[in-house]
């Protein structure tokens, strides 16, 4: 019978799922508690989580092949087709993984909030305005002009910006 035969396999996977929902909702908490101290917009909150959950979800995969004793060869047969043809469609797409990136990157290391009035060094497109919101792709901005900026979020991390405070005292965010 099946369930005699494999019963490790059953057993192994049985605690790996559970593990797996347990760092799920230990991770919801933390990062719930992380964003109530932080002062966080819930949006990006939700974000980051969702990443983290397809990270957990990757390395439960990978044990469940390791517990049912695939064979790598034809894993990896059949997993180097498959990153070959998002490795293509990717490619053509490295400015939305870049913005992506980056927008996980400001979320952790959090240089301005929403709200900010922030002042962007470029010299060809100098920008001073507010951070209305930060998204996945790109962040939007409100000029003085009431004109509504989408700005790249990697853009972020290759421009020098400075926050410009209540009080009109600049504080400089190179990365």
């Amino acid at each position: 019978m099946f369930q005699e035969k494999h019963l490790h396999e059953i057993l192994f996977t049985t605690i790996a799922l559970t593990v797996f929902i347990v760092l799920r909702v230990i991770i919801t908490r933390i990062t719930k508690t992380y964003v109530a101290k932080a002062n966080i917009n819930e949006q990006r909150a939700n974000l980051v989580r969702k990443y983290i959950h397809i990270l957990l979800f990757i390395f439960l995969l990978v044990a469940l092949l390791a517990i049912w004793n695939v064979n790598p060869k034809d894993l990896f047969i059949v997993m180097s087709s498959v990153f070959a043809v998002i490795g293509v469609g990717l490619f053509a797409q490295w400015s939305i993984l870049s913005n992506i990136t980056s927008g996980i990157i400001l979320f952790f290391s959090f240089p301005f909030r929403i709200g900010d009035r922030i002042k962007i060094h470029d010299a060809d497109f100098p920008i001073e305005a507010q951070i209305e919101d930060i998204k996945a792709f790109h962040t939007l901005l409100r000029t003085k002009n009431n004109e509504l900026l989408t700005y790249p979020n990697n853009l972020f991390l290759q421009k020098g910006i400075t926050i410009i405070t209540a009080r009109q005292e600049e504080r400089e965010f190179y990365d």
